[in-house]
């Protein structure tokens, strides 16, 4: 698999606003998305021997048929993106177990801060093609 790949909680308002984000800037065509709900998205994270139950706490970004999570999927987005988004990636110096404290901070009380749908995202006719289903 040769796409980029974002599995997303498809309720989380975060989330989400971070999708139109990248949607926004995604002017190469790169990204493909997928809410975690999906059943792409589950086939995804099964083939690569993610537990269901841990999708939901977690961004995955398939990248040339490599997965990463947590921060490091964060910040490999964030390369892709145009200059200066993509100055982000100089973050992966500071140690992974660092980075992961505070992602897992703000994942833990996405929906506290920021809400969440009753539902997935649904995409727009514009959108389709990149959301995977």
């Amino acid at each position: 698999m040769n796409e980029s790949i974002i599995i997303f909680d498809g309720v989380c308002n975060f989330c989400n606003g971070a999708v139109n984000f990248i949607l926004e800037r995604d002017k190469k065509n790169i990204f493909r998305f997928a809410a975690n709900q999906s059943e792409a998205a589950k086939k995804l994270l099964l083939e690569n021997n993610i537990p269901l139950e841990t999708e939901i706490s977690t961004i995955f970004f398939f990248e040339n048929g490599k997965l990463y999570q947590k921060s490091e999927a964060a910040l490999r987005i964030a390369k892709n993106l145009p200059f200066a988004w993509n100055l982000c990636y100089a973050g992966m110096i500071v140690p992974a177990f660092l980075r992961n404290v505070i992602y897992d901070f703000i994942a833990r009380n996405r929906y506290k801060w920021f809400g969440k749908k009753e539902t997935c995202r649904v995409p727009n006719a514009a959108e389709r093609g990149k959301f995977l289903a």
